[in-house]
């Protein structure tokens, strides 16, 4: 028997085979992805980057060395060039995973890949192990490089905003990066609208690098974001980079309304876990709206739920590429399945009024429409 293709997971007539060669649930989207993964500037930058980029934030805690290797194998294969990692994943070791993945590939593989990654979160237990602060961020940026075994990252990001740290010193660094050559672009990530602005500003103002990108928490379950942060970002140049757009799980369709979740799931496994909490999420009847009409669209489609709401998702104003994160390489194959499919208007329409997360009044709501808009007539 043939060996594996990394991209269909599958050899010549493994039992247990679809007689095309491809697994049932990808059936026709590879193909289509394969002919159609899109490429998009990383902000206002020229970097070109898929639209589709893998995360790693699994690797290392709930994906093993070789399960992560497999995916990036995948992922490149499919036509995927931006991979997202951080330094506090796993302590270090997703980054770890990343570089021998790296340096045990060719190079024209490794020419292909955007590498970015992120520091401000503790990696230690002393004062200084955490922060935008030069002092942190000279010692994350060489951790990194070190643990990636790179001497250049596309992109580094500021993992969050940190009060303690004034701005321009945070923004000199980055700029003292670029001009070293260790860093291409600096990007932000969970940064609010007004923070956002504020480093466009100054970065101008002081003739600094300027961000390119921003990455953001942002799916149909959560679309906070479009009332500043979205507005922000395309009125600067800025990017999106969403993580979790499947909405930490809920949009794959595997939580009922009825039964909490068990097994081998995020929530099964912690019910409470972060934003997409069972006991916080599940009491909105929105989150039950969305999902029964995200699942409408992906049957009429004979597409499944995730793919429906990534599609979604990559067709917003400003988003340069959705990051994927997945525990295993099937999870990941599936959802690559996104990039062949492009909702029509009707769809979207329909996904968009379910979703609306229903602004108070004033000022994004119906009673500040007079307050932002203007017509000439």
């Amino acid at each position: 028997m043939t060996p594996p293709n990394p991209l269909t997971g599958v050899g010549e007539h493994p039992e247990g085979a679809h007689p095309t060669g491809r697994r049932p649930d990808s059936c026709g989207l590879l193909e289509a992805m394969e002919r159609v993964m899109e490429l998009r500037t990383l902000g206002r930058s020229g970097c070109a980057v898929s639209a589709l980029a893998l995360g790693t934030m699994t690797f290392g805690a709930e994906t093993d060395e070789a399960g992560a290797h497999e995916q990036l194998d995948v992922f490149v294969q499919a036509g995927g060039t931006l991979v997202d990692t951080a330094d506090v994943y796993s302590a270090g070791a997703a980054e770890e995973i990343v570089g021998r993945w790296l340096a045990a590939r060719p190079a024209d593989v490794r020419d292909r890949v955007v590498l970015a990654t992120k520091g401000r979160f503790p990696m230690g237990d002393e004062p200084n192990a955490v922060g935008t602060s030069r002092r942190h961020l000279r010692l994350a940026l060489d951790d990194s490089l070190r643990r990636l075994g790179v001497d250049h990252l596309d992109l580094y990001q500021l993992h969050a905003w940190d009060p303690l740290t004034p701005l321009e010193e945070t923004l000199r660094f980055l700029d003292d990066a670029v001009s070293a050559g260790k860093i291409g672009y600096p990007g932000l990530s969970n940064f609010t609208a007004w923070q956002v602005q504020r480093a466009v500003d100054l970065a101008e103002h002081r003739h600094l690098a300027v961000p390119v990108t921003l990455q953001p928490s942002y799916s149909l379950l959560g679309r906070d974001v479009e009332a500043e942060i979205v507005p922000a970002c395309l009125a600067n140049g800025l990017g999106l980079l969403p993580w979790g757009p499947l909405g930490g799980g809920w949009l794959s369709g595997k939580y009922a309304r009825e039964q909490r979740p068990a097994g081998a799931t995020r929530l099964g496994e912690d019910p409470g876990r972060g934003m997409e909490a069972y006991d916080r999420v599940a009491t909105r009847e929105r989150t039950w709206d969305v999902l029964a009409a995200v699942q409408d669209v992906a049957e009429a489609r004979g597409a499944t739920m995730p793919q429906v709401a990534l599609a979604w998702l990559l067709a917003r104003p400003a988003v340069s590429s959705v990051i994927l994160g997945a525990r295993t390489t099937e999870q990941l194959r599936g959802n690559l399945g996104a990039a062949g499919l492009v909702l029509d208007g009707e769809e979207t329409a329909r996904l968009d009024a379910v979703s609306d997360p229903g602004w108070a009044d004033y000022p994004y709501g119906e009673i500040g429409v007079e307050q932002r808009t203007r017509a000439l007539d």
